[in-house]
């Protein structure tokens, strides 16, 4: 078994580049509604990544494991990609890009669940469920006032980032209690980016959401979101995880909700409202604890300030 190593310096810096981008793809998707909907972008960026995807696993000699019965949680995981993109193409139509990427990344909250529920090894301590109960906190308060309760479209969108971060939570759950969990990460990838670019593009086309204008803005927003968020950042997360400490690049990962909010507030000229603000900080805060609980016990164990629980 490789041991993984802890992070140092170069490390945190390409995942300081990689927060950004995830942190900026909900406003390249937002700035560019205009000129195609949200879910048939996410759709189509699905998709091509696929193709690109496929062609790695080709040049790397990878077979699809299908014998093993893999196919059957890798098409759930896909369905499951699927719809947590589905709720947030249509939630970025009724939402700020500032509030989805809160709400998306409550993500871990959910998962921590899942796998305290199904699998030993992976009970919540006691400090993780305290990071739940204040990330559940910040949601009711960032539902509550300002936007969300003067705007019933806006609440919908947020209640729809808060569902899409509930499925990306349960597609880690699938990937980490089945076969899947033994599969090459690009393989797993694979299944994912299939499953969301069927689904989203035939969405697309049921619910009219099809009219493109083909503008500069659009085209490199398209080119940001395959070549760079669903291609080469995924392939360099789940490569960096194999490597490093998960916990501690869980933990630098939630500098992604900061820079979607600056980035939103910044370009698409979003407003921050007071309740917004203090449920964020409080979701954020949760979250980080739910995800960095072992190096938080790991460093006060150290200084005689924690026992573990």
């Amino acid at each position: 078994m490789t041991t993984r190593r802890a992070l140092d310096g170069p490390v945190c810096a390409l995942m300081t580049g990689l927060c950004a981008i995830w942190g900026f793809q909900q406003v390249a998707i937002k700035a560019s509604a205009a000129d195609m909907a949200p879910m048939l972008q996410l759709g189509l960026r699905s998709a091509i990544a696929a193709v690109l995807v496929s062609l790695l696993v080709w040049v790397r000699g990878e077979r699809l494991s299908l014998a093993d019965g893999s196919w059957r949680p890798g098409l759930l995981v896909g369905l499951l990609f699927a719809l947590e993109f589905v709720m947030v193409g249509e939630g970025l139509r009724h939402t700020t890009a500032s509030h989805m990427v809160i709400f998306l990344y409550t993500a871990p909250m959910f998962a921590a669940l899942g796998l305290h529920w199904k699998l030993p090894s992976e009970r919540l301590k006691p400090l993780q469920w305290l990071g739940i109960a204040v990330a559940f906190g910040g949601i009711v308060v960032a539902f509550s006032g300002g936007t969300g309760s003067a705007n019933g479209s806006s609440l919908l969108g947020d209640g729809m980032g808060l569902l899409a971060g509930a499925l990306w939570g349960a597609t880690t759950v699938t990937v980490r209690c089945s076969r899947l969990t033994n599969l090459p990460a690009s393989q797993t990838l694979l299944y994912q980016l299939v499953g969301a670019g069927v689904l989203l593009v035939g969405m697309s086309v049921v619910l009219g959401q099809t009219t493109i204008h083909p503008t500069p803005q659009l085209l490199a927003s398209l080119a940001f979101q395959v070549l760079l968020v669903s291609f080469a950042s995924f392939l360099i997360w789940f490569s960096l995880l194999r490597r490093y400490l998960a916990s501690q690049l869980g933990v630098l990962s939630f500098m992604t909700p900061l820079f979607g909010i600056g980035f939103g507030v910044w370009l698409l000229d979003e407003p921050l409202e007071p309740n917004f603000i203090v449920g964020a900080a409080l979701v954020l805060s949760g979250i980080l604890l739910v995800s960095g609980a072992g190096w938080f016990y790991q460093r006060w164990g150290q200084w005689g300030l924690l026992r573990r629980g």
